[in-house]
């Protein structure tokens, strides 16, 4: 997270072994894939920076091994953005989104966006390391277990009917650039993107929920979308039975959170989001956030309730909308 800048109900879907999938998504792999994201060796994966480069190749090598395809048109991984569109910074530097794409299987020209953002904040004056692993080493290594859950959904037969692109955005922190430059730039059109579910730190618990912490907070769910509300509470209660808090969804919060990740990049485009958060903590953009103080068996509960509400949003026999738009009057 930056600093501040029910038609359709769930049912399985015959021939695919959902929960088999979503049982692939591990504490162990996300704890492997997080030690290793979250390393000193990643330099806190400052935009621009050595650094980020490192975490953007780590992202292209785990899709390339399992035989996941680049999102770009051409198959490649890197949306290249240049210095200048990062020239309100002091030094700008070029940086990339890093993409990879599951084809529907059926309706491939509508894209569900499944999105995190991999940079951080990088090292402060002395050299010390702000690792960001719940910020947002761990949406961002979810995504990657999720994509592998699909995939292993592909090889079996059952991939999903609509396309699943996974955007791992650079620039969260210093401003939401890369989400803000895909939504200017986009690879696949906005009007065929059925809707964006963002993951910024979803590794621990909020103090607060101390003792209550199987917990998620949603942000947006029915801003734009009743349909798109009703079914993550439809499948979570079917599937993974996660609190699904709505404390930081209030028009009125004073933390303003549904402004402060990449979803709001694409709500502004009138396209139904859910921004997964677990709330902010001790450590949050302290070099403190580290791998050791992840909940990860709690983390793998709310990666698959991320891929279980994908799961259903592509394999649904109607497109979700954004059916609250005209009640909002309009995004900017």
């Amino acid at each position: 997270v930056s600093c501040n800048t029910a038609q359709n109900a769930v049912t399985s879907i015959p021939t695919a072994n959902r929960v088999d999938y979503a049982s692939t998504i591990t504490a162990d792999d996300l704890k492997t894939l997080l030690y290793e994201f979250a390393s000193d060796e990643m330099q806190g994966r400052m935009t621009g920076t050595e650094g980020q480069k490192k975490a953007a190749k780590f992202l292209q090598d785990f899709y390339v091994a399992q035989g996941i395809a680049g999102g770009m048109k051409d198959g490649t991984f890197y949306q290249p953005i240049p210095a200048e569109y990062f020239s309100r910074r002091k030094e700008p530097k070029p940086s990339e989104n890093v993409l990879a794409f599951i084809p529907g299987s059926e309706k491939s020209e509508e894209v569900i966006v499944l999105s995190a953002h991999y940079d951080h904040v990088g090292t402060d004056k002395d050299g010390n390391v702000y690792n960001g692993a719940d910020d947002d080493g761990s949406g961002t290594v979810s995504l990657l277990e999720v994509a592998q859950a699909f995939q292993q959904a592909v090889r079996d037969g059952n991939g999903p009917k609509r396309s699943i692109l996974f955007l791992h955005v650079t620039g969260e922190e210093i401003g939401l650039y890369g989400s803000r430059y895909y939504t200017e730039n986009p690879v696949y059109p906005l009007e065929n993107t059925v809707c964006n579910l963002n993951s910024d730190m979803v590794g621990r618990i909020d103090p607060d929920k101390k003792d209550s912490p199987n917990y998620i907070y949603l942000i947006g769910s029915d801003k734009l979308s009743q349909e798109l509300h009703n079914l993550s509470e439809e499948v979570n209660q079917k599937y993974t039975q996660l609190e699904l808090d709505y404390t930081y969804n209030d028009e009125n919060d004073p933390n303003r959170f549904y402004y402060r990740s990449d979803h709001y990049n694409f709500a502004k485009h009138n396209i139904p989001i859910i921004f997964y958060f677990n709330g902010v903590h001790e450590d949050y953009h302290k070099i403190t956030d580290t791998p050791d103080k992840i909940e990860y068996d709690l983390m793998a509960k709310r990666a698959q309730l991320i891929f279980q509400t994908a799961w259903e949003v592509a394999n649904r026999e109607g497109r979700i909308t954004a059916d609250k738009l005209s009640a909002a009057g309009g995004q900017e």
